[in-house]
């Protein structure tokens, strides 16, 4: 249940922040739902992949590496989504940091906790 309540505040937060973001467009609350799920999938698999190889390299730059690696998995997801588009690099850089925020306030309002 906890699963589902986050997979549904994570389109949420991606919904929202494709309409505060200018360059960012989804096609509607489901294309949201799938582009966060195939985003924290991306994450998971081939971003933990990269975050491992740039290790040495991300403690050097105090994690930005890990903020370029999650800005990347999302450009990725827009490359393989049709309802799903970001206009580049800065538009994925401003959702990534505003999902973050929203996903905050979200689970802070519906009482979500991390265990």
């Amino acid at each position: 249940m906890k699963t589902i309540v986050e997979i549904l505040l994570m389109g949420l937060a991606m919904l929202i922040g494709a309409y505060i973001i200018p360059g960012v467009q989804v096609d509607g609350y489901l294309s949201a739902i799938i582009a966060a799920v195939l985003i924290a999938i991306a994450n998971a698999t081939i971003g933990l992949i990269l975050r491992i190889f740039t290790f040495p390299l991300n403690v050097l730059t105090l994690g930005l590496i890990s903020f370029v690696i999650t800005v990347l998995m999302i450009l990725l997801v827009d490359h393989l989504m049709d309802g799903f588009n970001t206009t580049g690099f800065l538009a994925a850089a401003i959702l990534a940091i505003v999902v973050a925020v929203i996903k905050m306030v979200l689970d802070a309002i519906f009482g979500v906790k991390k265990d």
